[in-house]
């Protein structure tokens, strides 16, 4: 009861700050786990969890489970197949680069054997865009930025599934990997993700049936949480099967996805504030202190170099502009999946898993704080109108300079900035003038 107070008040002060939210650098994931580091057993010991209990692994689960569905929604089989070069580049190569980097630093900075250093990568490689949302959901930033960070995201969570499995088998020194019964998971995931949501609407479609308007949001909650129910029975990959399930709806369902996307926003947001809120009850003032520096500057590493060196590497000769693609390099926040799979990592048999989960712990939470801090500050660089004169002014030089501005990759859409000109005259009008408010469109609760 405590816990669900607890939540109650800290969600009511988040919405009364949420306009502030909207426009500074003070985030709504941040004060969830601030609220919950404090109520904790470290500090005021108001709520009493445990990472090994069922009730935080399951709000996780659930909490990834509608992320990855609502972010399934965002991109149908159209949007993938359009402008996937960029996100294929960040998938292809930054995804396992970023792992071997991780790795690496995990390996020489902080000590760590090899599997388990490998496993800490493959565990911080996904990133989440709920804590850059003032960059994804502004539509002053250019919409090939922001296509590949949300398609990024909501893809990398899966594809690094296999890897956390079987490295955690591999440093538990198992000599059974279970590779069958992983891929029969995995590709089972993906049969339930795309039959389950495919023969509902298909079956809504059919002159036996009529959903009302007032229903109609509810019917992507009737197929996320059949999805869920199949997904749980046949041990199949709930997070493979929510984000296939999520692009099937918004591939045969645009009705549908329409209906649904206000309201499943509503609700993945509520469940990851929740989960914020249990994963920083979890962390006391002990647990900081207990790391050694040398597990500080492997997080900071892992932030400020793992991901820019990546996706730098990534990125050669694919003429991405370049500040987005230093807005792409910085904004890899490690967010619900890495703490899902953390908290598999505590639960295992590994000799070092709780060294490594305080690598992975830490991580996180340097995550959460600087990229929700900074996903204001970093949009507001592509909006002119916000822009200093003095940068107006340098901009407008260097392009007299260099004429020739960077090309579109192939398949993406163009997001060429505007005439320095315009740029000068629409940096005169008012905030809230005829483009409307200068930080673009609100910020959700990240």
């Amino acid at each position: 009861m405590s816990l669900l107070l607890i939540f109650a008040v800290v969600l009511l002060l988040a919405v009364l700050l949420s306009a502030l939210a909207h426009r500074t650098v003070l985030s709504t994931a941040v004060l969830f786990l601030v609220a919950g580091f404090l109520v904790g057993d470290g500090v005021l010991g108001l709520v009493h969890v445990t990472s090994g209990s069922a009730e935080v692994a399951t709000l996780a689960e659930l909490a990834l489970f509608a992320v990855l569905f609502t972010d399934g929604m965002r991109v149908g089989w159209s949007d993938l197949r359009s402008a996937w070069r960029l996100p294929g580049r960040a998938l292809g190569w930054g995804l396992p680069l970023t792992l071997l980097v991780t790795a690496l630093l995990a390996h020489y900075v902080a000590g760590l054997g090899w599997p388990e250093s490998l496993l800490v990568g493959a565990i911080l490689a996904p990133t989440d865009p709920v804590f850059a949302a003032a960059l994804v959901g502004n539509e002053r930033v250019p919409a090939r930025l922001r296509h590949l960070l949300n398609v990024e995201s909501g893809v990398n969570d899966g594809l690094a599934l296999p890897f956390v499995v079987v490295l955690l088998a591999v440093a538990a020194h198992e000599d059974d990997l279970h590779l069958p019964m992983l891929g029969t998971e995995l590709l089972l995931g993906i049969v339930i993700g795309i039959l389950v949501p495919w023969l509902a609407i298909r079956l809504e479609q059919t002159r036996w049936f009529a959903v009302s308007p007032q229903y109609l949001p509810l019917n992507a909650v009737a197929i996320g949480l059949l999805v869920l129910a199949l997904g749980t029975a046949t041990h199949a990959n709930l997070f493979l099967a929510a984000f296939a399930a999520g692009i099937t709806v918004a591939t045969v369902g645009r009705q549908q996805r329409e209906a649904f996307e206000h309201f499943g926003e509503l609700v993945a947001e509520i469940l990851k504030l929740a989960a914020l809120l249990v994963f920083g009850a979890l962390l006391s003032p002990a647990f900081f202190t207990g790391i050694p520096w040398t597990g500080w500057l492997f997080a900071v590493l892992a932030l400020v170099v793992a991901r820019p060196v990546a996706l730098w590497i990534s990125f050669l000769g694919a003429r991405l502009d370049t500040r987005e693609q230093l807005a792409a390099m910085w904004f890899g926040p490690k967010g619900f999946a890495s703490v899902v799979y953390g908290l598999l990592l505590l639960a295992s048999s590994i000799p070092v898993a709780e060294q490594a989960f305080a690598l992975v712990a830490l991580t996180i939470v340097l995550s959460i704080v600087l990229h929700s801090s900074t996903d204001v500050v970093v949009a507001r660089t592509f909006n002119p109108q916000v822009l200093p004169a003095w940068q107006l002014r340098l901009e407008t030089r260097g392009r007299r300079l260099f004429r020739a501005r960077p090309h579109p990759a192939e398949g993406e859409p163009d997001s060429a900035p505007e005439e320095p000109s315009q740029l000068v005259e629409e940096s005169a009008e008012p905030p809230d003038g005829p483009s409307g408010p200068a930080d673009g469109p609100a910020r959700p609760a990240d």
